[in-house]
């Protein structure tokens, strides 16, 4: 059965990576996954047929048979456990990179998305010279506690895992605003993901999507 994903006819990030569809695309690329993409519109995604699919309106979604998944860590998820390669084999190895998958959506990623709404949505707000500090703060306690835990290791937890595929994900999304570049040891860390063939594909795809529609 084909997989179809769907994502941004015109993603807000211009095909930098960011949008939440690349993370499916890096994880099915990493555990070589042939997938077709269906591009949806802003308008379309608030429609009942893409509401059937995600009850939010909002991109990724998979599907593949019968099944229809929504949410970027639970098709994430879905696909490492189905399919070898981002999951190791020793059962508490696997909960371990399991437990980083959702560390880097449930607990690293809220403040991120919060400093962007901030930085890109606030900025002419009356209150936003004194709350981009307290915002910045909170996500520089995430990043603190990240850097130290990861220390001079190449991945989090061993061999690369769904965890790190999440957590660079994630991490990525705080490089616009600089403050990756205080954590010399995460920007290496992202960078390391970057490299990886598999996320040099999912990133190709998307940003070619988006180069197609602006010149169209």
């Amino acid at each position: 059965m084909t997989i179809t994903i769907t994502a941004f006819e015109h993603s807000p990030d211009g095909g930098k990576g960011l949008a939440r569809d690349v993370r499916v695309r890096w994880a099915l690329e990493e555990t070589g996954q042939p997938y077709k993409v269906r591009l949806v519109a802003n308008q379309a995604m608030k429609q009942p047929a893409h509401l059937a699919l995600h009850p939010f309106g909002q991109i990724p979604t998979y599907e593949e048979g019968n099944l229809a998944l929504f949410e970027s860590g639970a098709i994430v998820l879905h696909i490492v456990e189905r399919h070898a390669g981002l999951l190791p084999h020793h059962a508490h190895a696997k909960a371990r990179a399991i437990a980083w998958l959702f560390a880097a959506l449930n607990t690293v990623e809220p403040p991120i998305v919060e400093l962007s709404t901030v930085m890109l949505e606030e900025r002419d707000k009356p209150w936003y010279a004194e709350r981009l500090p307290l915002v910045e703060a909170r996500v520089r306690d995430r990043l603190d506690l990240l850097a130290t835990r990861l220390g001079d290791a190449e991945w989090l937890d061993g061999p690369f895992s769904a965890g790190d595929l999440m957590m660079v994900s994630v991490l990525l999304r705080a490089r616009s605003s600089g403050m990756l570049d205080e954590y010399p040891n995460l920007a290496a860390y992202v960078a390391r993901g970057e490299a990886r063939q598999a996320y040099r594909r999912a990133f190709a795809a998307q940003l070619a999507v988006n180069a197609r529609t602006a010149s169209g």
